[in-house]
């Protein structure tokens, strides 16, 4: 039920609609946008709030080992500028993430989200060629309804993600949530 539930908000939220279309226009392999494009709406909803929460990004993941250039993503991220500016795109190939980490590559877009810092990030959503929405969630999404910000034990640093709550201002700006190391 909670990914039905997931996949309704997100069918019913305008703008988010709107950037999965744009985002689809790329026809980039293993796409999605994820992290707070999801975890936020969720989050957003559970505390009832009356318009969406801004986002400061929208990341598009992508999967492509053929390209690890970090030019690559700009130029993805300057043509999504063209199709919608008033969106704050970030893109990355998770292709080559994994050097960032000192981890083995990749697999996947999904394999390489499952290592993200907090369970409830490792989340995202494409819109498919039949206008479907398909959530991606290595780490499911159970948690995501449970109020809280989980470390993500495959990360492997809580400390992040006490760093990130705090210069984020989750529990500020959804005063329900609960850090759990």
């Amino acid at each position: 039920m909670s990914e039905q539930q997931i996949i309704e908000w997100i069918a019913q939220d305008d703008q988010r609609m709107a950037a999965l279309r744009t985002a689809r226009t790329l026809a980039l392999n293993d796409w999605c946008l994820a992290a707070g494009f999801v975890r936020n709406l969720v989050w957003d909803r559970l505390h009832k709030h009356p318009q969406n929460t801004p986002l400061n990004d929208i990341d598009v993941v992508y999967f492509n080992p053929k390209e690890l250039s970090a030019e690559a993503d700009k130029l993805y991220e300057q043509r999504l500028d063209a199709l919608a500016p008033h969106l704050p795109w970030s893109v990355k190939n998770q292709a080559r993430m994994h050097v960032k980490y000192g981890r083995e590559p990749y697999r996947s877009s999904s394999d390489a989200i499952s290592y993200w810092v907090e369970i409830e990030t490792a989340v995202g959503v494409r819109l498919n060629d039949n206008d479907k929405l398909e959530l991606v969630a290595p780490l499911g999404v159970e948690s995501l309804f449970d109020f809280t910000i989980s470390a993500n034990p495959k990360h492997g640093a809580p400390a992040v993600l006490l760093e990130r709550a705090r210069t984020k201002n989750w529990t500020g700006i959804w005063p329900s949530l609960r850090i759990k190391i």
